[in-house]
């Protein structure tokens, strides 16, 4: 599909535009008279200077360039860890994902939402890293617009899901330490498939704004992007659209999201770490904040780059390019490689059910949470 929009060699498109403009003229009416002709001529030239004018606000263009900037001399290194973390993203998450499928104990609600986190990481990890490799090792930079703009809302719809998530995550911790007891009266199935229903909801409305803004953008200077990815930011920078409301509703929608998700995520993880100083036992204390030293990082790490990378750039705050594809590519990239190490591998069950798939014995040796 093409777009309005102005590309590199924009002269070439001009003379083409202002020839086929010239061949329509003629076919309009050419058994007039002279007088008639000279009339035609004469308006003419008023109608191709406002033809020349507007060619050069509009021009179409079916794709965008991505230069993916970085430093020349970590190229290399750069490419190896990306191929690295794929790979480790994939198969650590799709290991998940088979072991909780097949093994009938951990259909539970909190491996359910493990589940599902992990399928999100994949689908995060798939959308960017393959692409980014393509231009690191082909030089395979074009990408048409239409698929641009799929890689720009998987990128927003998938970090909204799992935002979303891990909040809802957190608040299923909370109520199994805070009301042990009460736990599987509170967390039914029902509840498991209402909360992940509801993610997917507010993914999809949040969604809906960037899809329109994003169609409106016109860009009118050039359709070479300096970064790595398509992005709502990145169009945003590249567009001509002086109307602030594009960058207004980035930091809007990341503040609200922030505000929401950080706050009541950090809410949760603060009740468990106030619940845990009345466990008497020192085990189950130690148990309990080394669940909380492992998942904080977790989401620090995942909000703290991309709250950085998008809400600057919409109160002015300009990034380099090079710092901006480093803070999403760390945002989005690391935390699907380590989920499925925070999350699942240092849990009991996935640790026994995995022994269990590749050893085909039923019993398995005693394994100690860390």
């Amino acid at each position: 599909m093409y777009r309005n929009v102005l590309s590199p060699g924009g002269a070439d498109g001009l003379a083409e535009a202002q020839w086929a403009w010239w061949l329509s003229l003629e076919c309009r009416g050419s058994d007039d008279g002279n007088t008639s002709h000279d009339k035609r001529l004469s308006a003419s030239e008023d109608e191709l200077k406002n033809s020349t004018m507007t060619w050069n606000v509009t021009v179409l263009v079916s794709e965008f360039i991505l230069q993916c900037v970085i430093d020349p001399d970590q190229k290399t290194i750069i490419t190896v860890s990306l191929a690295l973390i794929y790979l480790t993203t994939l198969i650590g998450n799709l290991l998940v994902i088979v072991v909780i499928t097949i093994d009938l104990h951990l259909h539970t609600p909190m491996f359910r939402y493990i589940c599902c986190l992990a399928i999100i990481d994949i689908a995060n990890s798939s959308n960017i890293i393959p692409r980014m490799l393509g231009i690191l090792l082909f030089n395979y930079s074009a990408i048409p617009y239409e698929p641009c703009l799929l890689q720009l809302s998987m990128l927003g719809y998938l970090g909204l899901l799992e935002g979303n998530l891990l909040l809802v995550m957190a608040c299923d911790r909370y109520v199994a330490v805070v009301y042990p007891l009460r736990y599987p009266s509170i967390v039914t199935s029902k509840v498991v498939w209402a909360s992940i229903i509801l993610v997917i909801l507010i993914g999809f409305i949040l969604l809906i704004p960037y899809l329109v803004y994003a169609r409106e953008l016109s860009f009118c200077r050039t359709n070479v992007s300096p970064y790595c990815f398509c992005d709502y930011a990145t169009m945003v920078q590249i567009a001509c659209n002086d109307d602030p409301k594009y960058a207004v509703l980035l930091s809007t929608t990341t503040l609200i999201v922030a505000m929401y998700c950080v706050t009541l995520t950090l809410f949760s993880y603060y009740k468990i770490a106030r619940a845990a100083l009345k466990i008497s036992s020192v085990k189950g204390k130690q148990k309990v904040y080394s669940t909380l030293l492992t998942h904080l990082p977790v989401v620090a790490l995942f909000y703290l780059p991309l709250i950085i990378s998008y809400m600057l750039p919409g109160v002015g705050v300009k990034l380099s390019t090079e710092a901006c594809n480093s803070l999403i590519i760390v945002g989005i990239l690391v935390p699907p490689m380590v989920n499925p190490l925070i999350y699942s591998f240092r849990n009991k069950e996935i640790k026994s059910s995995i022994y269990r798939l590749f050893t085909g014995n039923r019993t398995n040796p005693e394994i100690e949470d860390p």
